[in-house]
């Protein structure tokens, strides 16, 4: 390379790795495919936790999240950690450094004030003239809310620019009434309809009109670094036609394993489903029971979420392949570093699980990553384990800005560059504090090419799947006389986790 790359990171938010056409021919996702066939794509990626919080602070900072002391939903990123990222470490090295999307390095929804332009309770310090710097990024345009909710109004004032620009569209927030409407039909799919919100007023779209504008008035002299971050295909499952359209439910493939079999797993399954959250504030208790659970889901049920599961998906992927259009007609789409990922999986009805819970099974812990770039072998599948942990290393490495602290992060460049490096093990912690579902537990997971292991530290129980030999993840080997030695080598592995663990840990200071 002659000089600096740009970088443009693209993530959605909730997608499981199976959820594109080079894994799932009957999904239609043609430009992140060919993203695909042009670049190197990661087949055992996982992500540093299983929720939003944790997972995206671990990708902006480079640090698993006992360190970064992000360990659940609703515990803030603080910001002079967050600004020494690799947002924060290019910016000073001359790039210019924008976010676009949904950041989630802070808690929405928060029992008291925060002072984050992402608090819903601190939104009076940030109006329509504020565009960051916010945990590194110059430039900085936020859509808070996210994933809207029937019940419950949009916040006021309105959070984040694409908030206020939603407001504006039609008259007397018609917006807002159109995306609330169910087209159906109708079947009682839990957080499921076809929403009249035309697309043309979608966050998916706005994020890509938005990155469009940014890369149109780019100006070639200084590289630039762009995290692009779509709130979808997180539920609610609310996709727009023509897009929840796309896919049939009669024709979509269901889960061979739906149904629980919690006999069979660790104790802190049944623990988790059934558990209250443990929380003062009633409202707050009402969030948190609605957005974490669904109910047991017929066939057709799933069958129509799935549907509009893969709508989300496909709409992403039509507005990926518009910003992929706008830098080649920006002209540096040969030297733009282009990578799609995610926070975290979804489970989607398998083991008859849906959303996300402390259950790292691998419709959660893995999740899809592709690459391309300058340098970058093209057609190439990567099977070692790795992480979205190691994009900061990636984008210090390429950009040539040291990072300000050692990182457990570590460079993807000699896997994309086809340098035969090989590696042994990837590590996901959630420290799940007791008002997510009533109770408190400490996970480590370690996931290898064959085998992944989940310790809960405090009891000692754990869960180990063969995936070679057992990809469905149905018998827990965990205890298997069998497996004694892979599980001690497994347990050495998460013991050696490196780099330190913050003490005290924060307190969550909200919900989500």
């Amino acid at each position: 390379m002659t000089s600096r790359p740009n970088i443009l990171l693209i993530t959605s938010d909730q997608q499981r790795a199976d959820c594109f056409g080079f894994e799932n021919p009957s999904l239609k996702t043609p430009h992140i495919d060919r993203l695909a066939r042009d670049g190197t794509r990661f087949a055992a990626c996982i992500t540093p936790n299983l929720v939003c919080q944790p997972s995206r602070a671990s990708i902006l900072t480079g640090l698993l999240p006992l360190t970064h002391g992000v360990w659940d939903n609703g515990v803030d990123l603080d910001p002079a950690v967050g600004g020494r990222g690799f947002a924060g470490m290019l910016a000073a090295a001359g790039y210019k450094t924008a976010f676009l999307g949904k950041a989630h390095f802070s808690t929405k929804s928060t029992f008291a004030p925060t002072g984050t332009p992402e608090c819903n309770k601190s939104q009076v310090r940030y109006g329509p003239a504020w565009f960051g710097p916010y945990m590194g990024f110059q430039h900085v345009e936020l859509c808070v809310t996210g994933h809207l909710h029937r019940t419950r109004p949009l916040e006021r004032p309105p959070m984040g620019h694409y908030e206020r620009w939603l407001l504006t569209r039609g008259r007397d927030e018609e917006a807002i009434e159109l995306w609330k409407t169910d087209l159906g039909p109708d079947v009682g799919a839990a957080q499921t309809w076809h929403s009249a919100l035309p697309p043309a007023w979608h966050s998916s779209t706005w994020i890509a009109d938005r990155t469009i504008d940014f890369l149109t008035r780019h100006q070639t002299e200084r590289p630039f670094c762009l995290w692009a971050s779509f709130p979808d295909p997180h539920h609610a499952f609310d996709c727009p036609e023509p897009w929840s359209r796309m896919y049939d439910p009669k024709s979509i493939v269901l889960p061979k394993h739906r149904t629980r079999d919690l006999d069979r797993r660790p104790w802190w399954h049944k623990a988790v489903l059934e558990g209250k959250p443990q929380l003062s504030d009633p409202a707050m208790l009402k969030f948190r029971s609605e957005g974490s659970r669904v109910p047991d889901q017929t066939d057709e049920q799933l069958a129509h979420m799935t549907a509009n599961y893969y709508g989300m998906i496909s709409q992403i992927d039509h507005n990926v392949g518009r910003m992929l259009d706008a830098l080649e007609h920006a002209g540096v789409a040969h030297n733009t570093l282009v990578v799609y990922t995610t926070d975290h999986g979804e489970l989607l009805g398998n083991h008859g699980l849906y959303l996300k819970h402390p259950i790292p099974y691998e419709d959660l812990l893995r999740v899809g990553m592709v690459v391309r770039g300058p340098g970058v072998q093209a057609g190439q599948v990567v099977r070692e384990p790795m992480s979205t942990l190691d994009l900061a290393a990636t984008f210090h490495d390429y950009s040539g800005a040291a990072p300000a602290r050692a990182l457990q992060s570590r460079s993807l460049r000699p896997l994309l560059e086809n340098a035969g490096e090989t590696r042994s093990v990837a590590y996901s912690e959630w420290h799940v504090h007791p008002s997510r579902c009533g109770v408190g537990l400490k996970l480590r997971t370690v996931r290898t090419r064959t085998h992944k292991c989940t310790f809960e530290l405090e009891s000692g129980a754990g869960e180990l799947y063969d995936l070679t030999n057992d990809p469905e993840e149905m018998v827990n080997r965990f205890d298997d006389p069998a497996y004694a030695q892979v599980r001690k080598e497994l347990h050495d592995m998460m013991r050696a986790r490196p780099g330190e663990i913050l003490e005290p840990l924060a307190e969550p200071i909200g919900m989500a």
